[in-house]
């Protein structure tokens, strides 16, 4: 794709921001107030869409893309497969006398319709059912995509079945902000805190990412097809030095953030905070807090934004949990908090949270919600990407854990005894006789090592996979914590001392389920055995972890809620499991590819090239024993890779006659994962063998260090 010419002078980025967003601002401008208001009722769920509104609506948005230069009009929907889908239609509609009028109608806006049975369904609808539906999501805002096609209007959707049932990430969700947002509201009047109309999730997603060069992933068949490095033997220096971490940003890559942010900008992602990660080539991008829903579509846009743009700069971006075995991975961080519409974050402790006896209650509401499902929350971030990246030195064990720090542990513990809580640590931190100023200190430390960790006035989900939508995570987590709000709301109303109910709520919920909050380190071996003691679950692997979506437990939290149904969440099962050993053995062919075409062949050729060295030496009658070891070096070695490719061949054989979506997952991770990681290694030490120039892919030295 051809690089852009970008004046980034031309406008103010107050000007930039959200010009290509259809948001409130372009709403209030273009809609007639009455049309506006009734949308504004809509959108949070007070009333349904008029046809006369949606036909308002429908013309303004259409007036607004053809201002902008929009030709095409697509709904934009997120399929159960992570990523996101599209059909593009042309407002143009030829007249029989030649003209043409640009059409949009309010029908058009609303509703669409597409083959349902091409897209993954978990057996909710048979091949020959194939309606589906997109429907316009009224609360994330429309956007035009500015691309190669041109500029194409996006239209948030909805995807749905004949029948009615959730193919996507998104109904889900937003589901889940109903049940959560109306739990809370309920515990805030049982409190006596009834000036919030309205309490919905906020998020705030971090994205990590690696570059390579493009002209160098080009030739790696493995980052092609699988999106990681399934051949590649360590460079001599990587991330040991720890010196790439929030380190000075390469001037390429200065450009390419410099362009990245503008067309983010321009979308209305409020992209913030950049910065180098932990690997050679690793960068971060994190967004501002936004409701759920809206963050979990900004993250498809982050994603989609950060290929398109590496391609115009000779980039590759690298979405994969785990591109390069031996050094950080990728994941993405979900900051998660409730937020009240009369400006509370409810998770904000204030400057006392001993006394804050509504943050406690939430506190508590959110822990119990975690040890109860902690099980389905592993489960909404197993991949088999993310196994390669869970429980590493980047990224958190996959026992599930919350971490609060030792003061507000403290409190709850106080509480559950009934004592009174007690003091906290100091206020400033302060260093020495210095011109430094003294810091404010925050309530707890932080911990890489959490799964899930309270930062200050929010949570933070560590464990989700950097290549995957955020919002089956974020969605599990807001029903998990809507039915432990129910609870303690249905506890609150029936008491007549509210004050006293609220301690013990929270005392009762820390002496049950204080269990799960752990403030060491989650790496050490100690813990895993501490944990089997608190009964926590480890579920290390995606096949072990999936089962959690078939939980009688689970599945009866989330109909309570009404976030999805039984058949939904088995089908979400069952299209997991498929997804996990469809891409394990799509690894294994493609390994054994490079390894019979490419490694094989270039290890032959350098043996040809040792031994008739070894013999022109020979002849000369200086024998040199360097080639005649690397002769024997590598015979060995290509033995090994060969012995090691026929096991995984066999493996792979083994695995394409099953049916059972369980059982095949099963056997890829008990047969194909170890053989596949018997032939890496036999390859790498092939590759340590054979002079760069003649090894058939570009190696780990290139693609970590060259940009």
């Amino acid at each position: 794709m051809k690089r852009r010419e970008i004046d980034y002078r031309a406008k103010s980025l107050s000007a930039t921001y959200g010009e290509n967003r259809f948001d409130d601002r372009a709403m209030r401008e273009r809609l007639p107030r009455s049309v506006y208001d009734e949308l504004k009722r809509v959108q949070l769920g007070e009333r349904e869409l008029s046809a006369a509104t949606a036909e308002v609506v429908a013309n303004a948005m259409k007036d607004w893309a053809l201002e902008h230069g929009a030709t095409h009009y697509t709904h934009w929907f997120q399929p159960l497969t992570g990523r996101t889908a599209e059909k593009h239609d042309a407002f143009i509609r030829p007249n029989p006398d030649g003209g043409t009028l640009m059409e949009f109608s309010g029908k058009a806006l609303v509703k669409g319709e597409s083959d349902a049975s091409s897209f993954p369904s978990g057996g909710l609808r048979a091949t020959f059912e194939a309606r589906g539906y997109t429907a316009w999501d009224t609360t994330s805002p429309a956007f035009l995509k500015d691309d190669m096609a041109g500029l194409t209007l996006y239209i948030p959707t909805a995807f749905v079945s004949y029948n009615g049932e959730a193919l996507d990430e998104k109904v889900p969700l937003l589901r889940s902000m109903d049940a959560v947002g109306g739990a809370a509201l309920r515990v805030l009047k049982a409190i006596g805190q009834d000036g919030a109309t309205r309490v919905w999730p906020t998020v705030g997603a971090e994205q990590e990412y690696f570059l390579i060069e493009k002209e160098l992933y080009g030739r790696r068949p493995d980052l092609a097809l699988a999106g990681r490095t399934l051949i590649g033997a360590p460079p001599p220096k990587g991330q040991e030095l720890e010196e790439h971490y929030y380190g000075q940003i390469p001037e390429r890559v200065a450009g390419f953030m410099r362009e990245l942010n503008y067309e983010l900008w321009r979308l209305g992602v409020s992209a913030k905070t950049q910065h180098k990660e932990v690997a050679p080539n690793q960068f971060e991008l994190a967004t501002v807090y936004s409701t759920a829903n809206l963050a979990a579509d900004d993250n498809q846009l982050v994603m989609e934004t950060l290929g398109k743009v590496a391609d115009r700069h000779n980039l590759a971006a690298l979405l994969h949990e785990k591109p390069f075995a031996g050094v950080n991975g990728s994941g993405k961080h979900i900051n998660w908090s409730l937020a009240a519409d009369d400006g509370t974050n409810l998770l904000d402790p204030g400057p006392n949270p001993r006394t804050n006896a509504r943050f406690l209650v939430f506190l508590a509401a959110v822990v119990r919600a975690v040890d109860r499902y902690a099980t389905i929350l592993r489960a909404t971030v197993a991949s088999a990407g993310n196994d390669l990246r869970l429980g590493a030195n980047e990224a958190p064990p996959a026992i599930v854990s919350v971490f609060l720090g030792d003061q507000l542990s403290d409190v709850l513990s106080r509480l559950s005894r009934g004592d009174a809580p007690g003091g906290g640590s100091s206020e400033h931190i302060v260093m020495g006789h210095t011109p430094l100023p003294r810091l404010p200190k925050d309530l707890s430390d932080r911990n890489r090592t959490s799964p899930f960790a309270f930062t200050g006035d929010k949570f933070e989900f560590r464990m989700a996979p950097s290549g995957e939508s955020i919002s089956a995570s974020v969605a599990v987590l807001n029903a998990a914590v809507a039915e432990s709000l129910s609870e303690l709301a249905d506890e609150l109303e029936r008491s007549e001392d509210r004050s006293a109910a609220m301690v013990a709520a929270v005392g009762g919920i820390w002496r049950e389920h204080g269990r799960v909050v752990f403030n060491g380190n989650g790496y050490s071996a100690e813990w895993r055995a501490e944990a089997a003691k608190r009964g926590l679950p480890n579920l290390p692997d995606s096949p072990s972890a999936l089962a959690a979506w078939l939980d009688a437990d689970n599945i009866a939290m989330l109909e309570s809620t009404a976030v999805l149904t039984k058949d939904e969440a088995r089908a979400i099962h069952h299209i997991k499991l498929e997804r996990y050993a469809k891409r394990v053995r799509i690894e294994a062919a493609t390994m054994l590819d490079m390894v019979r075409r490419g490694a094989i062949q270039a290890a032959c050729s350098e043996l040809r090239h040792a031994a008739s060295a070894a013999d022109a030496a020979g002849r000369a009658g200086c024998p040199s024993r360097a080639a005649e070891r690397l002769s024997k070096a590598l015979s060995t070695a290509l033995d090994s890779v060969d012995s090691a490719a026929t096991v995984l061949e066999r493996a792979l054989a083994g695995v394409s006659g099953l049916d059972d979506p369980a059982e095949e997952a099963s056997v890829c991770r008990t047969a194909l994962v170890p053989a596949m990681g018997d032939l890496r290694a036999a390859a790498d030490a092939l590759e340590r063998l054979v002079p760069p120039e003649h090894w058939p892919w570009p190696d780990y030295r290139r693609l970590l260090f060259e940009i």
